[in-house]
């Protein structure tokens, strides 16, 4: 680590949501998604506040050998967000247990509150992590 990762860090982080990023293109595969609406799908929600936790944790880690991955997530959503609006996510890290982060999470498309509760990340050291990942995989 950089800097000394401190419980209160906090960070917003905005992003315009596209059509891609909606129900209908999270698993596309799927018949029963493509007649849902077209609405920010709670899976990309999940992925939009990972990506707000990383961009807030990079400059206090020794990125990219260190990086972050996700191990908990526990927030609700709470409003439809259709595309074209802007999400704005704001992270707060809330306790660093060693290398394990907690961070809490609210979440507004500019309308409604569209999600609040917690994220949990844990450091790890990249190169590390693959190596565990690749001996895993089938060959």
């Amino acid at each position: 680590m950089r800097k000394k990762l401190q419980p209160g860090l906090t960070s917003e982080f905005k992003f315009h949501i596209p059509e891609n990023k909606t129900v209908p293109f999270l698993y596309p595969e799927s018949p029963e998604f493509q007649v849902m609406p077209k609405v920010l799908a709670t899976g990309f929600m999940v992925g939009l506040f990972e990506w707000a936790c990383i961009r807030a944790l990079n400059p206090y880690i020794d990125w990219p050998a260190e990086q972050t991955v996700g191990i908990g997530v526990n927030f609700s959503h709470l409003a439809a967000t259709p595309p074209g609006l802007t999400v704005t996510v704001r992270v707060k890290l809330e306790k660093v247990e060693g290398r394990k982060l907690t961070f809490a999470i609210v979440a507004d498309d500019g309308v409604d509150k569209i999600s609040e509760g917690t994220h949990e990340r844990f450091i790890i050291d990249a190169a590390r992590f693959n190596a565990k990942v690749a001996a895993k995989a089938p060959h």
